[in-house]
């Protein structure tokens, strides 16, 4: 029986086209952007300046606060200056830009063993040091999400976990750099695990991952049976948003997270699997987060693929590295997949901590339909993971009511886009929630 949760969700056609691309390690451009926005908190403080010749690894942003993250080099190079730039959704924000030592050459791929010395070593740490260097390496939440993991890490007072959950349920549609991860680097990833349960004191860990993914999950059983303590290799059902934190809560362990409440308000604390590999490789290695796997995809890309990109690479070389755009008809390229991805702006833009895909997509697939009138079918109801009614906080939204949008709970609203995939009028209702809830988030600040 595979798991899955109780209410809600779509099947929108996987399209996983890189399901089986080795990653392989892209040359690194000419010069790399090191934005400062690299978490979903504060934007880090550069301590760094023009001129300065860095080395691979070094530290060259401060968090700017609790919720924030350090940002270090991905290559020894010169920095060029410390600028404004524009990111990927058109926005100004500050950045170091860096000239490589060695542009053209691809990083090497991390060692596909794990270094069972090192990692029994790090077991023995106290948690608080497990989440100091966790801190350090400036790691966030790789799912997306991009916060600080040393946050989460850090327990509230008067709150425990006994659950540890790693989330390699990778449901968003085309993107596979969490299947590549797992089927690369299965052992790492579970070391990391096992390193932040201990960190927050969890006697349980769970590793969940989509049915379609058959080779990550054999891979993920083979390393469990290696492992100094136990590990849960739980398969669940292919349906979207699996991956979401409370969903997946759910289906895991049954538990239901309150409406407003974080997932330790259910004992339980949630990773995605890169994280955890970054984790592996910041307590064990000493390595700070430089570089992730990026999965460039999309029809029309010939050399679609998983690619393992230094952090600051533009878009645009990533979309090279998988063939280039398409020359003719009209083109939108995504920062992520198609349900929760951001249309890219900017294609000079680079890429950051939270950027998992590049998804390209041509012709008819980037049209959008015109808007009708609500036909009161209750579609996006039934969707709706959460119980909301769709329908009634788009609206509210798009009329800019928003103490209204808020009583029916929007603010609760994943954003996941299961409404708008199912609905027959087209209606617009996430970018209408998403304006209730900046609304809100606005008046909240006053």
């Amino acid at each position: 029986m595979f798991k899955t949760f109780r209410r809600g969700g779509v099947h929108p056609n996987p399209e996983k086209l890189t399901r089986d691309s080795e990653i392989v390690s892209v040359p690194v451009a000419g010069v790399l952007y090191l934005s400062m926005n690299q978490s979903i908190g504060a934007p880090a403080k550069p301590c760094v300046k023009a001129g300065d010749v860095v080395e691979a690894g070094q530290k060259i942003a401060e968090a700017g606060g609790f919720v924030s993250a350090n940002v270090h080099s991905p290559v020894a190079g010169t920095v060029r200056k410390v600028e404004t730039i524009r990111n990927a959704a058109g926005f100004w924000v500050e950045a170091v830009s860096i000239e490589p030592s060695e542009p053209g050459v691809p990083l090497p791929l991390p060692d596909k063993t794990l270094d069972n010395a090192l990692f029994a070593d790090a077991m023995k740490l106290e948690p608080k040091e497990i989440t100091a260097r966790v801190r350090e390496a400036g790691i966030v939440g790789l799912g997306g999400a991009a916060f600080p993991t040393s946050v989460k890490l850090s327990i509230p007072e008067g709150k425990s976990a006994d659950t540890f959950l790693l989330n390699g349920a990778e449901c968003e549609p085309y993107l596979t750099c969490d299947d590549a991860l797992m089927r690369r680097w299965a052992p790492q990833i579970l070391a990391g695990a096992l390193l932040m349960a201990r960190a927050v004191g969890a006697t349980r860990v769970l590793v969940g991952v989509e049915a379609n993914k058959p080779e990550a999950i054999a891979a993920l059983e083979k390393a469990a049976r290696t492992m100094p303590s136990p590990v849960g290799v739980v398969r669940l059902k292919t349906k979207y948003p699996q991956g979401s934190e409370k969903q997946l809560i759910e289906a895991m362990t049954g538990r239901i997270v309150p409406a407003g409440g974080l997932p330790v308000d259910a004992h339980v604390v949630v990773d995605n699997v890169a994280t955890a590999f970054a984790a592996y490789e910041a307590v064990c290695l000493g390595l700070p987060l430089t570089r992730r796997v990026v999965t460039v995809t999309g029809m029309e890309m010939k050399n679609r693929g998983n690619f393992l990109a230094p952090l600051g690479t533009p878009i645009e070389s990533l979309a090279e590295a998988g063939g280039g755009l398409p020359q003719e008809g009209p083109v939108k390229v995504l920062a992520g997949g198609p349900m929760m991805g951001q249309a890219v702006a900017v294609l000079s833009a680079p890429t950051v901590k939270a950027n998992g895909g590049v998804t390209v997509l041509a012709g008819m697939d980037i049209l959008r339909r015109v808007e009708k009138n609500c036909i009161r079918c209750a579609r996006c109801v039934d969707a709706c993971p959460m119980g909301l009614q769709p329908h009634l906080i788009a609206t509210l939204g798009k009329l800019r009511l928003a103490p209204e949008a808020k009583d029916e709970g929007i603010m609760n609203c994943l954003e996941c886009g299961c409404c708008s995939y199912v609905c027959p009028s087209w209606r617009h209702l996430v970018d209408y929630i998403r304006i209730g809830k900046t609304l809100i988030r606005k008046e909240l600040k006053r």
